[in-house]
């Protein structure tokens, strides 16, 4: 059985992006007392400038900001940093808010009001998952798309396509595990934590836009692409079906 590795919290340089005083306050010192380094911007422009010159391990960032829309700082750091750990705080409950923020690069949301003990949980079970270290594995090859997991790359065709890390995780996955129904409670313990708790539209958000990634690629590639399919098993989770043959 896997034992999940510790992480080193002092190592996390966290950005927070918050323009309410109460609540930045007590998430500067409440990361600060739990080991982390963390940084306060009250505006998207400071958050700008701070990520300009630090490259931070972990970005907590509110939506509604005074300046400007928390869903562009998302995008544009994310487009920065593909490996930003991105958790969004917001007020916003319609689920149409939450997907738009997990589909504009989250990784993560919470809705405010939230603890810190709710908070610093998740940073642990994003982290954790990290840090774990896999042997090494050999490529899966799914028609023309080949998924090298231990150099975490997905390539077709010669040509890398570009995965955020829990879409890349969510592709492994399910092609370990070619053919076979793998519930949503397996991608969201393996992909996720096996902790993990609260909604799962995480997942939604994630798979939605691994299949257009994947679409994407397919359609850029100058070659007629083989790629696997990706169906949804209602009540159940998702399986990722053998290669389709290209279109003539």
């Amino acid at each position: 059985m896997r034992t999940p590795a510790t992480p080193d919290r002092s190592r996390y340089s966290v950005l927070v992006v918050e323009d309410d005083d109460t609540i930045g306050r007590h998430l500067e010192t409440g990361l600060r007392s739990n080991g982390y380094t963390p940084t306060w911007s009250r505006t998207g422009a400071a958050a700008f400038t701070e990520s300009a010159q630090t490259l931070y391990d972990v970005l907590l960032l509110d939506l509604g900001l005074p300046d400007m829309d928390g869903l562009d700082i998302a995008r544009t750091l994310r487009a920065r940093c593909p490996d930003l750990l991105i958790i969004i705080l917001t007020a916003r409950t319609d689920d149409i808010d939450v997907i738009a923020g997990l589909d504009a690069g989250a990784d993560d949301y919470l809705v405010k009001p939230f603890s810190l003990t709710v908070l610093l949980a998740r940073l642990r079970a994003h982290l954790r998952r990290r840090t774990i270290a896999s042997p090494a594995q050999e490529p899966i090859s799914l028609g023309d798309l080949i998924v090298d997991v231990t150099a975490r790359r997905c390539i077709l065709h010669d040509r890398e396509v570009p995965l955020r890390p829990k879409e890349f995780e969510l592709l492994a996955m399910l092609a370990r595990h070619m053919g076979e129904a793998v519930s949503r409670e397996v991608l969201m313990a393996e992909v996720w934590d096996e902790n993990w708790f609260g909604s799962t539209k995480t997942l939604d958000v994630t798979m939605a836009a691994l299949r257009r990634r994947l679409s994407d690629a397919a359609g850029a590639s100058p070659l007629p692409a083989a790629l696997p399919r990706i169906s949804t098993l209602r009540g159940h989770g998702y399986r990722l079906e053998p290669h389709a043959a290209p279109p003539a």
